[in-house]
């Protein structure tokens, strides 16, 4: 019952080649080495991350480069590919889309960001992707090896309604790439991962660029993986770094039926329901 899941933590540049063929070697490497079943990049893992950059590096999903790219790179090493995310052209609109593909190469779902990273700490951090980005209207849930998971990117990971809906439509794992900062991540990174896998007793997933002091946008990094008892298993740095770990999904249903709080919920006077 156990899945191989690697985590590519990349660091990006303005070459959208060179990002691109990073992220391809690091998968052909880390598939001959340790034969992962899933292989998930980083969020804008073929541009740099800021609104700025969004209109330039946007592509059509599929048809594009980046899409061709990991479509091939997907049936070459017979895999399924998170493909990150990147910046979507669609009528005239840019997405965060992430893109997953299946060892045939199809594609065989899109995510878009739903909740678009739009804060002002002061003395922190001032972010707009509303600026040049419009969100997404849907949830995204692809099934790998019968085991149903949820796609997020990033500022979805804050929604608790977002991952209980995921919970209510059956999936046992998260999955969210996402780029935390220099001012929440120390903050919640970890916090928000361990909270979405206890509230609904799952595994939760992030994959971050790694970080680079010379960015306009410094990524924190620490690529995680949490699992249902809110445990981190597996941590990247900061730094490039591949992380690899076999999934156990049996720990889903022994926590859940060890802690059963879903069927404990008083349903009849609060409920959590899609609209």
């Amino acid at each position: 019952m156990s899945l191989r899941l690697a985590l590519l933590q990349l660091k990006f540049t303005k070459d959208k080649i060179a990002n691109v063929r990073n992220a391809i070697e690091k998968i052909n490497k880390v598939v001959q080495e340790k034969q992962p079943k899933v292989v998930a990049l980083p969020e804008c893992f073929n541009s740099p991350y800021g609104t700025k950059y969004f209109p330039e590096f946007a592509e059509k999903i599929p048809g594009g480069y980046t899409s061709e790219i990991l479509s091939k790179c997907a049936k070459d090493n017979k895999i399924y590919i998170i493909g990150g995310s990147i910046p979507e052209e669609d009528n005239d609109k840019i997405y965060n889309t992430c893109t997953v593909w299946d060892p045939t190469g199809a594609l065989i779902a899109k995510h878009r960001k739903v909740h678009l990273f739009d804060i002002d700490v002061k003395g922190g951090i001032r972010f707009k992707e509303s600026e040049t980005l419009t969100a997404g209207k849907d949830l995204t849930i692809v099934e790998i090896d019968g085991h149903k998971i949820g796609v997020g990117i990033c500022y979805d990971i804050r929604f608790e309604e977002m991952a209980r809906l995921y919970r209510n439509a059956g999936c046992e794992m998260l999955v969210y790439p996402a780029a935390f900062n220099m001012t929440t991540g120390p903050l919640h990174w970890e916090l928000l991962q361990r909270s979405r896998a206890n509230d609904n007793q799952l595994y939760v997933v992030t994959i971050s660029p790694a970080r680079d002091e010379t960015a306009d946008y410094i990524a924190w990094g620490h690529s995680m993986i949490v699992d249902p008892w809110a445990k981190v298993v597996k941590s990247a740095k900061e730094n490039e770094e591949v992380i690899v770990h076999d999934v156990d999904f049996s720990i889903v249903k022994q926590v859940r039926e060890q802690i059963p709080v879903f069927v404990q919920r008083r349903t009849d006077l609060y409920k959590t329901e899609r609209v």
